[in-house]
């Protein structure tokens, strides 16, 4: 299991090589849109767990922190970091950066809003159903997460750049958290919040309108098309929605990872998804009555 946040080369990193004194710092951009650069710009919190099966002996790389541990727990790790206290966090600034006109998840930790519902994401909904894997421990790591990671200016990534392939990411980003609390005899999936409202986040990013009422070019992803589809007649102002057509796709378990109406998720993502196309500005709105 591998941990670090490694952006595409970025041109501030660049200004400051050339600065310093490098040369040839410029980055390139592929047929294929993949960016290149002679420098990578990565945070510098990293974590690296492997399974502890070497026949022959291992290098010491546990002297420079490498963590070897039985495959089970690389796998608890893995889980960890990718169904609760990690990715799902951003996921959901990716989303919200993305219609709220943000294009570094540095600046969105700074709005107080934004920050909460990585918060609420992150301990309140996520950490109560999370498999603490024993070596690192759940709640240390979300610190970490939006307390040092997230907030740096120094790994200027952007929401752009995480919302891409977001049909692919829901499924274990946020429906591993749904089925847990389904499997629960503590918690009752009616009582997230924050999840639900990710979720209507990208039902309106599929929108390709921010907040502002200002048209942004939605990320890759291999599913836009299809999904785009199901939102193509809906527009900011209006007052009802298609529920029933909506509903065929929150049904999809190859997206959501469940089947959102029938956990009965998915009234409450269609509530949501019209308070935030009701007007311009019900984005932030409906953020503030989501975190406050």
């Amino acid at each position: 299991m591998i941990d670090k946040i490694t952006p595409r080369p970025d041109e501030t990193v660049a200004q400051m090589l050339r600065k310093d004194g490098f040369e040839e710092v410029d980055y390139k951009i592929t047929q294929k849109n993949t960016y290149t650069a002679a420098f990578v710009n990565a945070e510098e919190t990293e974590y690296l767990v492997i399974e502890d099966a070497f026949p022959n002996g291992r290098p010491p790389l546990d002297k420079v922190g490498v963590i070897f541990t039985d495959r089970h727990t690389v796998n608890q790790v893995e889980t960890m970091k990718v169904t609760t206290c990690l990715n799902p966090i951003h996921t959901a600034l990716a989303i919200f950066g993305c219609l709220l006109g943000y294009e570094r998840i540095s600046d969105e930790m700074k709005n107080p809003l934004l920050k909460k519902l990585a918060e609420k994401v992150g301990y309140q909904e996520g950490l109560p159903v999370v498999v603490d894997p024993g070596i690192i421990n759940p709640k240390e790591f979300i610190d970490e997460v939006v307390g040092v990671r997230l907030p740096n200016p120094f790994i200027p990534d952007t929401p752009q750049r995480i919302a891409t392939d977001t049909s692919q990411k829901l499924a274990i980003r946020f429906g591993k958290t749904i089925e847990s609390y389904l499997n629960s005899e503590t918690y009752d999936v009616a009582s997230l919040e924050a999840i639900p409202f990710v979720l209507a986040g990208w039902l309106r990013y599929l929108l390709g309108v921010d907040d502002t009422g200002k048209v942004f070019e939605k990320s890759s992803d291999p599913r836009m098309t299809e999904v785009s589809a199901f939102v193509k007649d809906i527009k900011i102002g209006d007052t009802t929605i298609d529920r029933l057509n909506l509903g065929a796709l929150l049904k999809d378990k190859t997206i959501f990872g469940v089947d959102l109406v029938a956990v009965n998720m998915a009234d409450k993502v269609l509530d949501l998804f019209e308070e935030m196309i009701a007007s311009e500005g019900a984005v932030e709105k409906t953020l503030r009555k989501i975190v406050e």
